[in-house]
Parts: structure tokens; sequence; C-alpha cells
């Protein structure tokens, strides 16, 4: 008997299953809030530079704003005054009202006296905080990048250690960690420390990520992971959601970290209710401990009846444990041909997957809406794009998903290349088209790897995978910047990366109605395949 028949026994999806769900719902609203936080915390309002020495009276104490305006900071080609630059010396004959002058006789400087920002949106943000605008602006992009560079680095930790110590424990030091790594982030006296602290905000929010979309899964049976992998990314949806309504209410970006990162608190009072997965501990040959989650299990579900069958010695017996004894790290991923050749593309997977989605998601300006309603536009697409991909992907399966989504993700990238910037509504269907695909190849990507690797090396499969996937979310953000080059280099990039990914999904196992594996062996032979008519063997 495998655990997958065991868990049958005792009700794959049931109360105990739904309490799962709505523990780790706790942490998981978190990460939307904290992986999108730099569309708010780091937005850059409308600025110029500071004239404030004007206001010194003497001979310029009669004048108008717009008339300090129009002598001290050049116009740009719409008509706009210039963010960055302002007049070497003073154009006093614009007060006069003519403003066309030679701009080849008059020389221009960056702000010598900082920037004057608008407030009417954000009270304050990174930018306006450290000045992080023009010459600068790189830098602000630089703190979405290095808070996804320590989520990259703590996938495989989390990974690791997790697969090594357990599930449940490793997920009580993510809450306690990313809780404090969080409100410490508030007290930054500089763009430095901010970045730092963050790094280690990053490092910490991997565990949460990574972990409880494994013990989950591990819970559920075959004919219910497909339900439970896309209601699993619904956590995601509502976290984004409720970032929105918050970040609205709260505009001062000290105080927006702080309330989209309490909902933590309340997880670490629920922790104490959060079984460790069963299937791991069998698999490491913990048959008591294993046998005392499923007999929670089994009384919660009214399955009571079937744990006489089953002890801690038919569960020793079932996992196949002569193995019990090895440890398992990340160079099993690489050590036998089958699962050398699902690693490597599973990581190109990802990383074409989080390089694709954060490069649509992280850049919502240009759309000519309001910030708060194209972060809304763009949450809300997520949910009825993810109810078609449950019954996608329980019809159809994995792969072909996964191929799909990415390839027209890179279509609507590809067409919003030659939409004017003018025809805004025409250039928002397309979008929000392509952050729903964006959205639905995370979605099936998540589950897919999940189920591809074997239980003595899921979490060191997932922390590798989150790991190449978050190297792709680091870069995204800075990809933006090549627009300084050509306009459209940055949108050509993500378009073709998007692609490649997708063709190289052909390259992976269908995991469709398959029993999970549970060591590397299982791999290296032919998948099992089961229906919900037939019992598994």
């Amino acid at each position: 008997m495998k655990f997958d028949n065991i868990l049958s026994e005792v009700n794959g999806f049931g109360k105990f299953q739904i309490k799962l769900i709505l523990i780790q719902m706790l942490s998981r609203i978190t990460l939307p809030c904290h992986f999108l936080l730099n569309n708010f915390i780091a937005a850059v309002p409308a600025h110029r530079c500071n004239i404030s020495t004007l206001d010194d009276g003497g001979i310029f104490r009669n004048l108008t704003l717009e008339q300090k305006l129009s002598m001290s900071i050049p116009a740009e080609q719409d008509g706009t005054l210039s963010s960055c630059q302002m007049f070497q010396q003073l154009q006093y004959q614009n007060l006069s009202g003519s403003t066309k002058n030679s701009s080849e006789n008059i020389f221009t400087v960056q702000c010598p006296n900082g920037w004057v920002y608008d407030n009417s949106t954000f009270k304050s943000t990174l930018a306006t905080e450290w000045d992080l605008v023009c010459s600068r602006k790189g830098l602000n992009k630089a703190t979405a990048t290095v808070f996804f560079i320590g989520v990259m680095f703590g996938a495989p930790l989390f990974g690791f250690l997790s697969d090594r110590f357990g599930r449940r424990p490793l997920l009580l030091v993510s809450y306690l960690s990313s809780l404090m790594f969080a409100v410490l982030s508030t007290f930054s006296t500089s763009d430095v420390m901010f970045a730092i602290l963050r790094f280690f905000t990053g490092m910490s929010l991997a565990g949460i990520s990574i972990i409880s979309m494994v013990l989950s899964i591990e819970w559920f049976s075959i004919e219910h992971r497909t339900f439970s992998g896309v209601i699993i990314s619904l956590d995601w949806t509502l976290g984004n959601l409720i970032l929105v309504g918050i970040a609205y209410c709260v505009n001062e970006w000290r105080m927006l970290i702080v309330a989209v990162t309490s909902p933590l608190i309340l997880s670490l009072i629920a922790w104490r209710w959060l079984p460790e997965s069963a299937r791991w501990l069998m698999a490491r040959g913990r048959a008591d401990a294993a046998h005392h989650y499923i007999l929670q299990c089994a009384e919660m579900n009214n399955r009571s009846a079937c744990m006489a069958t089953i002890t801690p010695r038919t569960l020793l017996e079932s996992a196949e444990t002569e193995t019990e004894d090895k440890k398992y790290n990340l160079v099993d991923l690489f050590r036998t041909p089958n699962i050398r050749k699902l690693s490597i593309c599973s990581g190109i997977l990802g990383y074409g997957v989080a390089f694709t989605y954060y490069g649509i998601t992280l850049n919502i300006t240009g759309f000519e809406l309001n910030l708060y309603l194209t972060q809304f536009i763009f949450a809300f697409i997520e949910m009825p794009m993810k109810i078609a991909v449950y019954f996608f992907l329980d019809k159809v399966g994995r792969r072909p998903g996964q191929i799909w989504a990415m390839l027209l993700t890179g279509l609507c990238l590809f067409i919003n290349m030659f939409v004017a910037k003018d025809k805004w509504i025409s250039r928002t269907v397309v979008a929000v088209l392509g952050k729903a695909l964006s959205e639905a190849s995370f979605t099936i990507m998540l589950l897919f790897t999940t189920e591809l690797y074997p239980t003595v090396v899921r979490q060191n499969g997932v922390g590798y995978t989150s790991f190449v996937t978050r190297l792709g979310v680091s870069l995204s953000p800075l990809i933006m910047l090549l627009e300084d080059v050509w306009h459209l280099l940055p949108q050509v990039t993500y378009c073709a990366v998007a692609v490649l990914s997708g063709l190289v999904a052909l390259l992976l196992p269908e995991t469709l109605n398959t029993r999970l594996p549970e060591f590397i062996e299982d791999i290296e032979k032919p998948r099992v395949k089961s229906t919900r008519k037939k019992e598994i063997q």
C-alpha cells in the first residue's frame, strides 16, 4: 500500500485539508503584498527641481510660482516641466512669455538643490525619501531586485532545511524571521540599510512561499491535487487585492510595510494547529509520527474506522524505507539522467515564467489609468483565469497548459509592441490579457514542478526551481532600464523569454493523475497512471 492509497482511505480531501489551507492562507496572503510592494513603496510621483532659493525675497518676491518655474526649469517637448534638469543660469527673457529659445545656447544642470514632489497620491515613498530619481532611478529599481535576490537565496536554503528537518518547524522559522526583518526595515535610515533588510525579508518569505505549497499538496490525494494547486494559488490573488486596498488607505511607505506584514502575527498563533507532512515523515522512516498525523486526518474527516488496518508498522513497510538514513541534497537533483533533465528544464521554465510575470506586474504605469485601478484590474483578472486553469488542467493536463499559457503571453507582449501609446484602451486590454495568461502560467508552474520531484528531494527541487525563478524575478525590474537603449528592447526581451521557456516545457513529462514519486528511483522508471474509477496499485 502506497501513501496515496492510505490518503484515499482517510479521505484526501476533507475538513483536515480545508483546515490546512485556511491556516496557511494567513501567511500566504502576505506574499503578493511583499512581492509586489515596490509598485507602491517605490512609486515615483511627479517631481521637479527645487527652486526654493528664489523664495528668499529680493527681486523675486513679486513673481508668481509659474514665472519662477519658467525662468528656472526647461520644458520638455510635450510642454511639461523637466523632471531632472534646470537652467544653469536664470532665463529672465522667459518672463515675457517667449520660451522659444535656442536649446544649444542654453546650458542645463541636474537639480543641485534636490527635488520637489507631488504628494497628492503618496505621502512618502522610497523615491521621495532618498531622492531615488533621475540619475539615481536605477537604485530605486534595485530595491526590488535586492529583495528578490534574497528570495532567490532563501528558496534553496529553506528547501534544503525543510527536507532535512521537516516542513512544520521551518515554517515557524520563516514566520518569525519574515516578521522581524520586515518590521526592522521600516526603521531604515538610508537606502542601503533598507536594501539589506529587504534582502533578509525576501530570504525569510521564500520559506513561506515554497514550504506551504509543498506541505499542502503532500496532504491531498491524487484526484484532488489539481484543485489544491489552484486553490492555494488563489491566496496570491486574494493577497493582491488586499494589497490594493491597504495601499490605497496607507500612503506612507513605512506604515504600508507594517500593515501588509501584520497577518503573520495570526500565522504564528495558528501554527500550533499546523500538521507536519506525513508523506515526508514516512519517507524519513518516522512511522510513529506519521501515524499520529494520519490519525488526526482520519478523525477530522470521519474516517476513524479505517485506522484499524493502518498501524506504524504498515506505514513503515509501505514507505519502502531502505534508504531512510540517506541524506539528500541539491546534488541529488543532478546525479542521475532523468532527474537531471527534469531539474534543468524546470529551472529554465521557472526562470521564464517569473521573468515574464514580474516584467508585466512590476511595470503597471503607461496605461493612462490610475495606479490603484491598474493594480486592481491586474489582480481581479487572475480569479476567472485561475478557475479556467483548474478545468483545463483537470481535463487536458499540466504540460499543454504550461506551453500554451507561455506562448500566448508572448503573443500579447508582441502585439503591444505595435500598439500606439495614445491607444491606451487597446494597450490596457492586451496587457490585462497578457497578465492573466502569465498568472495562469505561474499557477501551473508551481503545481507542475511540485508534482515532478520525489518526496525525498521535493523541497530541494522546489527550492532549486524557486532559486532560478527568483533569479528571473531579480533581473526583471532592471530590464526596464534598457528602454534608454531602445524603447522596445524591454518588451522584445520579455516576449522572447516567454516563448522560449514555453517551448522548453515540451521536454517535461505529464503529471496529470500520476502518483507523486517518493524516491529518486521512481523518477528513473516509468510513472504509474491512475484513474478515478480504478484503485491505484
